[in-house]
């Protein structure tokens, strides 16, 4: 690998370059949590909770339910669901279902 900055040559495991100092890797960003755009069945919470923590969405959802369903816990489990809908930030590119229909032009008549 070759610095970005000075051209000389370094090892492929180094951060930075020990002639000029420079940075050599790009920090990578850190994951957010939001409404899944892609996986989601009624708000996208348990999909983008599924995508954050790397895991299967049907696991999230079954847990989510398993939870919900203890005594007591099914009033609990709708609001932390519905106040996790509103409190988490939809993700870059989430385009609703009435959005994506008025955005979609009409097919003209021929």
């Amino acid at each position: 690998m070759f610095c970005m900055q000075c051209g000389r040559e370094i090892p492929d495991s180094s951060n930075f370059c020990s002639s000029c100092g420079g940075a050599l890797r790009q920090r990578t960003s850190r994951k957010q949590l939001t409404l899944s755009a892609t996986n989601k069945k009624l708000g996208g919470v348990c999909g983008g909770l599924a995508e954050y923590l790397d895991v299967d969405a049907t696991i999230v959802r079954l847990i989510w339910v398993a939870l919900s369903v203890v005594p007591g816990g099914f009033v609990g489990g709708a609001l932390a669901y519905f106040l996790a809908w509103i409190i988490i930030p939809k993700a870059p590119g989430f385009v609703s279902e009435a959005n994506a229909a008025a955005v979609q032009p009409s097919p003209k008549a021929t």
